[in-house]
């Protein structure tokens, strides 16, 4: 259940999005000019054989990409403009909206505090076409191609999860592989005990498994597969995770930095495998 200090976020938030935005125009042009990127690329490749593997290691790098720039980015404040931009963002906007007693959204106007502002996928854009450029020097165009295909299909997989994340609960997103996975994980991920430390991947938890930053004690293909099933969560976050649920804890202990935690807390977080 929201609590008053949530609410009273949310009500200011919404009060203060500009009138001309418009959330279909926000992801339905960010999702045609990613597909449309996708589509041209694989319409330039000439024959690829084993060029298809490079989707692989691409992918995982990709996957470590975005739980290092969750972690040491949106999570930790770097007083650089772009950077501080992307921190206020998430952990002084984000994660106020949102905690594990309410993670959804109800209307489009919402898409705003869920999706990247569209210089996200223009910045991954040049970054890929950087990245290709090189590949293609040395093991020819198809290989360059596949970082573009790769690492902007990631960033269509990052949106579409996240968005998943907050919708409000349905049959599909309970029950389809990964998404339900997903769902659970960043739900957890927005309890305001943890939400620094643990958790940090919005795809696929393959860098918080093998990082040791996961909430749950599993295997990798129990962490893909995991669901909603919390039987496997650490024990020792169990009375963190409740006692942030509170909503006396939210408005004593919580800042937009994020909460204030004892050094006991904090032992109770590095033991679950938190970096920090």
């Amino acid at each position: 259940m929201m609590t008053d200090k949530q609410r009273r976020f949310r009500e200011k938030y919404l009060s203060e999005i500009s009138p001309w935005y418009h959330g279909l125009l926000h992801i339905g042009v960010m999702y045609v000019a990613g597909i449309s990127t996708i589509a041209w690329c694989v319409s330039q490749l000439k024959s690829p054989t084993w060029e298809w593997l490079l989707i692989i290691p691409i992918a995982i790098a990709g996957n470590f990409v975005e739980w290092g720039m969750h972690m040491h980015v949106m999570h930790r404040l770097k007083d650089v403009f772009a950077l501080r931009a992307i921190y206020d963002r998430h952990t002084r906007q984000h994660h106020q909206y949102f905690t594990d007693n309410d993670v959804e959204i109800h209307t489009v106007r919402e898409f705003r505090i869920v999706f990247f502002p569209w210089r996200v996928l223009i910045v991954l854009a040049v970054a890929s076409a950087v990245f290709g450029y090189t590949a293609s020097l040395v093991l020819g165009p198809n290989a360059g191609y596949m970082f573009p295909i790769t690492m902007i299909g990631h960033y269509m997989v990052y949106e579409t999860f996240h968005v998943c994340c907050h919708l409000p609960e349905n049959a599909f997103i309970r029950n389809a592989p990964f998404i339900s996975t997903i769902r659970r994980h960043h739900t957890a991920h927005h309890n305001m005990g943890i939400m620094m430390h643990l958790n940090m991947n919005l795809t696929f938890p393959v860098a918080d498994w093998a990082m040791g930053t996961s909430d749950l004690n599993r295997g990798l293909l129990g962490h893909l597969f995991n669901g909603y099933d919390e039987t496997h969560q650490k024990p020792e976050l169990k009375p963190l995770i409740a006692k942030f649920r509170t909503a006396k804890v939210e408005e004593e202990r919580v800042t937009l930095e994020g909460p204030k935690l004892s050094e006991d807390e904090i032992r109770t977080l590095v033991g679950a495998g938190s970096q920090a």
